[in-house]
């Protein structure tokens, strides 16, 4: 493969996934063939693409997903940030060969983006330079490649900014969940634990719920309702903010 011919030289793009699973904030992480370190999934910007149609590409073809909630959160462009002895040893290891080292070798920046997803439907698969495709606790991470750990620790102090003007959830739930599944969904997010009946009167205030005639069976206690996103209101919300801080 020409890397100089096809992608836009020194730009590279690098996507933190976020996946919500029994009360764990978790993140999908790629370990590289041959390779003891993991990373999150990657990959550079074509000449002739847009950098969010880059974004979307690049998490299919490394990881396998799909139709996600995606935004641009960040520019990583510490000249600290490149290392020429990482990339001889991705040629050693025979990640990538000796005669597209120069184009690994030349100084990047990144574009960092985080993508919400419901964990029930991603099936982690490893693209063809990778061994392992997995889901992590933001709690349990490996020992990361390069930078990768501010990549991932940035991704989560800007969802946590964006909680705050705009909703979260409808990516990370399933279609119908419950007021405390929400409220824990939140404090897992935020790393804090939430009054009940304010999180509850603010989520109500903000028009983004339906209540349903359903309720979650099964429970010890009284089966508590179920609710779902207004779609109209949650995207309005998403594009104009809330009209007031959480």
């Amino acid at each position: 493969m020409d890397y100089f011919e096809i992608y836009h030289p020194g730009l590279s793009i690098d996507c933190v996934i976020f996946g919500f699973h029994e009360k764990e904030l978790k993140v999908l992480l790629l370990k590289m063939q041959n390779m003891d370190k993991w990373a999150v999934p990657g990959g550079f910007v074509k000449k002739d693409e847009d950098v969010d149609t880059a974004a979307v590409r690049v998490l299919k073809e490394r990881a396998s997903v799909t139709d996600v909630y995606l935004k641009q959160y960040h520019l990583f462009g510490d000249i600290t940030r490149n290392n020429s002895a990482y990339v001889d040893k991705l040629v050693d290891k025979k990640v990538i060969t000796d005669k597209s080292s120069l184009w690994f070798h030349q100084r990047f920046v990144t574009l960092g983006y985080y993508a919400l997803v419901e964990f029930s439907k991603v099936t982690p698969a490893p693209d063809h330079i990778s061994d392992s495709c997995e889901w992590v606790s933001l709690s349990e991470l490996p020992e990361l490649i390069l930078d990768h750990q501010q990549i991932i620790t940035k991704a989560l102090h800007a969802l946590r900014k964006q909680l705050k003007f705009q909703p979260i959830g409808k990516n990370l739930l399933p279609e119908k969940f419950t007021m405390t599944e929400l409220r824990v969904l939140y404090e897992t997010i935020l790393g804090e634990e939430l009054d009940r009946r304010n999180f509850q009167r603010k989520m109500l205030g903000y028009g983004i719920l339906t209540k349903l005639k359903e309720t979650r069976k099964g429970g010890a206690h009284k089966a508590p309702f179920l609710y779902c996103f207004n779609e109209e209101i949650y995207n309005r919300s998403l594009e104009n903010g809330f009209n007031t801080v959480w």
